[in-house]
């Protein structure tokens, strides 16, 4: 499956919107994304799952990209 993370770079700040980035990677579940993650140090706000017709959407953004770990 493919995930979108919404993150902020640091887990010793507040969450704040404008600062927050986002980024899709393969797992098998939401815990396998967090365990791949967590020597990033990032304070995850929210994981998706992303379905096909929801993916082909974020493909179409120039930030899209998807993370290799």
């Amino acid at each position: 499956m493919i995930y979108k993370v919404l993150y902020q770079e640091s887990s010793y700040e507040v969450p704040v919107r404008e600062r927050t980035k986002s980024l899709y990677m393969e797992a098998e579940s939401k815990k396998d994304v967090r365990r791949k993650l967590i020597d990033r140090n990032y304070n995850i706000e929210f994981i998706q799952e992303l379905d096909e017709a929801h993916l082909e959407y974020e493909k179409q953004s120039e930030l899209f990209a998807m993370e290799n770990v």
